[in-house]
């Protein structure tokens, strides 16, 4: 598929749900440059990577703590090869591009490669320019939301499905990397493995049964699946629920915890800015507000602050006890989605963080926390985007002569073009000619009308339009009582939908990979991380500021 794949771009301003904030930090980043400290560019990343200050003791032995997660996370508890060169490159100096993911069940949408396949471009692309560079993504495995992960949407051959695996009660707000499979995984592995089709479909079989097993973690299952599918890429994966992370992290919760009231407001302040720019505010921000969740009970719990304590769930505590318990059970405290970045900032030597519109988003807000608690933040660049079209969902978009742009404009739209083309052959001649007779007649009395009286042409022109709107509508009509009869419109609309444009979103933000990896391979992969280059574009000159849309 890959050799012959064709790609066009659109520009994010065309796709549907797109943010203000996120259309100008693609198109105009001059007027969003505030919120950030480097252009989306490469030049950008080396400005972040030369403002790197990173201890060489937490470098080295957050390397070997990772060597230890990606043997783990390795075929037969191996590291694989390229990991390890990488690994190597970073306890020696390297700079981190990073990306990261909620660990979503089968590795959750086809974001989640064209994430990490970013990294590893960007990390190439820096490199070769002269700044040392390595790929990490980091599992999000300490978010509480179990709903938002237990499932994956799949659109194999057979059709569109959704495969859930059940949640127990006992589950509900823990971290979703502590949370177990259980027995029903392997059922659902091998129910999911079934769909599967072609010549990659056994590889991907293999890494499912191999990384879902009773015993796994969301967490280490996912980590287990990615590594396997993307071996010989080089990324080194990081799993923040790691004790020994953790406990590096508590300088950074510490620090968050004591200036709380400045943090605080700094973010209204900044939220503030944003409204008043006209952008939108991706975390809301209270006068209650910390930046850290609190484990109690076995539940992460949001920790607020509240009458000169600080309160999470059910627990009161004084300053003096929080202070206490940072230092001495770090293993009880995450993050929250704006502290998060810094954090990880705070474990790594990060040049670049590649994300989505809403961790774009993030950053926004996060600048002022990088701003008061480590004092440098990287360049924040957008994940490389596609709609991948296959080569049966390809014929039916020409039978109707539509674009992927069409199917964006939703189902109202798809169906009108849809009901235009479908007519039988001899009545939908019959319908073209007789539109081009009503032309030609209309025309014929623009002359003899100018002569007469110039302003009676600006009403034939209206009548004109009129007239052709109700053929149009005519047609349409015809072709939705043919479809009565047939009800192929049906089933063509939702598998271009399903394929496509899946519940109203973009393919890549519901679909799962795994069935195109199982129909493609390893060459799908190697294509989109050459996609995925990052180059020397800025204001979207590019598409690697829009998003792609690839097919045969």
């Amino acid at each position: 598929m890959t050799a012959s794949m064709e790609s066009h771009c659109i520009s994010f301003r065309e796709v549907p749900h797109t943010s203000k904030l996120f259309s100008a930090f693609l198109d105009d980043f001059d007027c969003v440059a505030l919120y950030y400290a480097h252009p989306p560019t490469l030049a950008g990343v080396e400005a972040g990577a030369k403002e790197i200050r990173f201890d060489p003791g937490v470098r080295r032995r957050v390397a070997e703590i990772l060597r230890a997660q990606n043997r783990r996370f390795g075929a037969g508890n191996q590291l694989d090869g390229a990991t390890a060169r990488n690994l190597d490159r970073l306890a020696a100096g390297a700079a981190a591009i990073v990306t990261g993911q909620q660990v979503g069940l089968f590795s959750g949408p086809a974001y989640t490669f064209y994430k990490a396949l970013s990294a590893v471009r960007c990390a190439e692309e820096v490199t070769e320019r002269g700044t040392d560079a390595v790929p990490i993504f980091w599992l999000a495995t300490e978010d509480h939301d179990l709903a938002e992960i237990n499932h994956a949407f799949w659109n194999p051959r057979n059709g569109l499905a959704r495969y859930d695996l059940p949640s127990r009660t006992e589950d509900e707000g823990r971290c979703v990397g502590e949370v177990p499979l259980g027995e029903a995984a392997q059922s659902l592995v091998s129910t999911a493995a079934q769909t599967l089709d072609g010549p990659f479909a056994e590889m991907v079989t293999r890494a499912l049964h191999e990384s879902y097993a009773p015993g796994e973690t969301y967490g280490s299952a996912f980590g287990k699946l990615m590594s396997r599918l993307l071996a010989g890429r080089g990324i080194v994966f990081i799993d923040p629920l790691d004790p020994e992370l953790q406990a590096l992290c508590a300088p950074v919760y510490s620090r968050a915890l004591n200036e709380s009231g400045t943090l605080r407001d700094a973010l209204l302040a900044r939220s503030k800015e944003l409204e008043s720019a006209g952008f939108h505010v991706q975390v809301k921000v209270t006068h209650e507000t910390t930046l850290l969740f609190c484990n109690v009970a076995g539940r992460r719990e949001p920790l607020h602050g509240r009458n000169g304590g600080f309160v999470a769930g059910e627990s009161e505590f004084s300053p003096e006890q929080l202070a206490a318990a940072v230092e001495k059970t770090p293993h009880l405290f995450t993050p929250n989605a704006l502290l998060r970045p810094v954090v990880q900032d705070a474990l790594l030597p990060t040049a670049a963080y590649i994300g989505g519109p809403a961790e774009i988003a993030y950053f926004a807000q996060s600048q002022v926390i990088y701003r008061r608690l480590l004092d440098r933040m990287p360049a924040v660049l957008p994940r490389a985007s596609f709609t991948i079209v296959e080569p049966p969902i390809a014929r039916f978009l020409a039978q109707y002569g539509l674009e992927v742009r069409d199917i964006l404009a939703g189902s109202q739209h798809v169906r009108t073009c849809m009901e235009r083309k479908s007519l039988s052959g001899g009545l939908s001649a019959q319908f073209d000619s007789g539109e081009e007779s009503l032309r030609n007649l209309l025309r014929s009395y623009e002359e003899p009308l100018a002569r007469l009286d110039s302003t009676l042409v600006e009403a034939l022109h209206s009548l004109e339009q009129k007239m052709l709107h109700q053929f149009s509508q005519l047609k349409g009509k015809v072709g939705r009582a043919e479809n009565f009869r047939t009800g192929v419109l049906d089933r063509h609309e939702k598998i271009l939908l399903d394929s496509l444009y899946p519940d109203g979103e973009l393919q890549e933000r519901t679909l799962c990979a795994l069935p195109m990896l199982a129909a493609y391979g390893p060459e799908l992969l190697d294509d989109l991380t050459r996609r995925s280059s990052i180059g020397n574009s800025a204001g979207g000159s590019s598409c690697a500021h829009k998003h792609q849309v690839l097919s045969r």
